[in-house]
């Protein structure tokens, strides 16, 4: 899509007139006096959270914000891979898709070895590797993914809509209350009820409100690190340029005015400039009062050198210094007392913003809180399971920072040479954006065994899906339809377990067929997962959703001979559910081949909620699939 040819306007671009994209301001209710989870703050953090607690009607979601109002002009544009991927479980992907800018290649540009003075091009590089991910690495802007998640949240059952214009002034936790143990105490800033003072009692509670966090300073943590002493100035601005790849993500490294980064934005027009300050010193703080927009354009003329760049609109801009900072803590949880109140986002961790991992790293800090919490408020699991989130994500964070700041460094310092022969090569500075391409796409997370993880003794039927990690999908042919899709793409995000059942060698659904056993199992044995962890009153897959993927060529198999609990009878009329079997023939090379699938065995693959692989078993072993999911669950009645 090709838009902003008029001017920078915000909204959706395919409503053609500016004035028809406002959208009205949710009516100013007042808060409930009593909810399931009370989040603070609508970032992408915030947002996805509610977005994933909308799901379910029978959990009370409450979200507030400070600002009067949703988002316009965001500041994190830069949506990873595996981002995308959660997106697509919502079913916003392909509009994400469809409107944001691709990152295809990376450009570096040196100063020319000639002609110092000027900057040439160093290379290009593919940005993300082959067959890494389905989705692309994409840029667009913040608000566009908070309007999609506000579209899920107002839509989902339980229509959630933020109250803005509520600062929190206090949040108190009774550790001898059970029922209701946080208490908020809010002030409300619209000018109709000005200094209004609201009390909220909540089970749990969910800071996302930022590197200020009044969440975290409530329960006494706090962000412990450092700065770099770098300041950038970062623009969005629609602008004419002879700098070749204007439309390319670009590094540029000059070598006396200091360092630039391009990142081209949606619509074909706009491009994100990072342009590098002066070296701080000690103690010295940035403010856009020393900072002028002339004085960063004039910045980055300097450094493109010998080319120009005419700005002809600014659609945002801000200062910045860097600085990487984690918390001493996700949650309020003590030695012998469970948690009530996690952060997530800014709230626990800040970093650059040029790796493009803020948005990325909190909404996969709410991906894996959300379902978690509902699990408990459902009574599915007991409150135990919330202390697997600051063990799961504290160790993301840390990893996060420590990136940032080698990533950080490198990109600031001078280009090495005779001059300067203690700077940085930019061709290592290339190597190392290589090497950690898999850690900026979100694919390189990878959770410690736990009773959410297993120790892989079954590793190796599936050694194309690291357990731990999130599942790599690629395409498959439904069985029912002859449609090709992402086996992945079957897993929404609304709080279900998966058992994905990879038939062996055996002919399809006979008496000796593993996946026939398995059925059979699952739907009559009382002692099994789908039996003792599925309501009464339920679908059969409302809590863990079984598939099933065969090595036949789905002309070759009769749909009529799929054993029932693959056809599951759904909702009030009992239709039949089709959508459950697949063959692995659909490309050049089977699923099988490309994710390592023991092809004369199969295999059992659990996946969890949030899409990461938690065990892998063989398809006759009945009892390890009852012994995981005693680990997760509690009986249902």
């Amino acid at each position: 899509m090709q838009f902003y040819q008029q001017g920078f306007h915000p909204g959706d671009p395919r409503i053609t007139d500016p004035a028809d994209r406002v959208i009205a301001p949710p009516l100013k209710h007042s808060l409930p006096s009593k909810v399931d989870v009370m989040i603070v703050g609508c970032g992408p953090a915030g947002l996805n959270l509610a977005a994933q607690l909308s799901k379910f009607a029978s959990i009370s979601t409450c979200i507030v914000e400070q600002k009067d109002d949703r988002l316009l002009v965001g500041q994190a544009d830069g949506i990873a891979c595996r981002t995308m991927e959660m997106f697509e479980a919502y079913d916003f992907a392909d509009q994400i898709k469809q409107e944001a800018y691709w990152v295809n290649e990376t450009a570096f540009w040196k100063p020319d070895t000639e002609q110092p003075q000027k900057i040439s091009l160093s290379s290009k590089i593919q940005d993300v590797e082959d067959d890494l991910s389905e989705m692309p690495h994409v840029i667009i802007n913040q608000a566009r993914v908070h309007d999609a998640f506000l579209d899920v949240m107002r839509h989902g059952p339980r229509k959630i809509v933020p109250h803005y214009s509520r600062q929190l002034l206090n949040l108190e936790v009774d550790q001898a209350t059970t029922d209701y143990p946080v208490t908020l105490t809010f002030e409300r800033l619209d000018s109709q009820h000005l200094g209004v003072i609201e009390k909220v009692k909540a089970k749990y509670v969910v800071g996302c409100d930022g590197a200020r966090s009044t969440v975290r300073k409530s329960i006494g943590r706090e962000l412990i690190g450092d700065s770099i002493n770098q300041g950038w100035g970062v623009m969005d601005v629609l602008a004419v340029t002879d700098f070749p790849d204007i439309r390319l993500k670009s590094a540029i490294h000059s070598s006396n005015e200091g360092n630039m980064l391009i990142i081209p934005r949606e619509g074909g027009y706009m491009v994100r400039l990072y342009i590098e300050l002066d070296k701080l010193k000690s103690n010295e703080r940035l403010s856009k009062k020393n900072i002028t927009t002339n004085y960063l354009i004039a910045a980055a003329n300097r450094i493109l050198y010998p080319y120009t760049i005419d700005v002809k609109e600014i659609a945002w801009w801000s200062v910045y210094e860097i600085g990487q900072r984690l918390t001493t803590a996700f949650d309020d949880a003590e030695e012998g007392k469970l948690p009530h109140v996690f952060l997530a986002g800014d709230a626990c961790h800040t970093h650059s913003p040029k790796a493009g991992q803020g948005l990325n790293t909190s909404v996969n800090d709410t991906w894996n809180l959300g379902w978690k919490l509902a699990h408990v408020l459902t009574g599915r699991a007991k409150p135990e399971l919330l202390q697997s989130y600051s063990f799961e994500r504290q160790t993301v964070a840390q990893q996060l920072i420590d990136f940032d700041r080698e990533f950080s460094k490198m990109f600031s310092a001078k280009p090495k040479s005779v001059t300067n022969p203690e700077g940085v090569d930019p061709a290592d500075f290339q190597k190392y954006f290589v090497q950690f391409g898999r850690f900026t796409a979100g694919t390189a997370i990878h959770y410690p065994p736990s009773d959410l993880v297993s120790t892989g003794q079954h590793q190796n039927l599936a050694t194309g899906q690291s357990i731990g990690m999130r599942f790599h999908s690629a395409k498959v042919t439904r069985l029912a339809d002859a449609k090709p899709v992402h086996l992945a793409h079957s897993m929404k995000a609304d709080g279900r377990w998966h058992i994905l059942a990879f038939a062996g060698q055996q002919d399809f659904m006979n008496d000796t067929c593993q996946v026939n056993k398995l059925c059979e199992f699952l739907q009559n044995d009382p002692s099994s997962p789908t039996q003792y962890f599925t309501p009464k009153s339920a679908d059969i897959d409302a809590v863990i959703n079984l598939q099933a993927v065969f090595q036949t060529h789905h002309r070759e198999v009769e749909v009529a001979h799929i054993h029932p609990l693959l056809q599951p009878p759904k909702g009030r009329y009992g239709l039949k559910d089709y959508e459950k079997v697949y063959s692995a023939i659909c490309e050049e090379n089977s699923f099988y081949d490309k994710r390592g699938i023991d092809k004369r065995d199969g295999c059992i693959i659990i996946v969890r909620p949030d899409q990461y692989v938690a065990e892998i078993l063989p398809l006759s072993d009945h009892s390890g699939l009852t012994n995981f999911f005693k680990r997760v669950f509690i009986q249902s009645t």
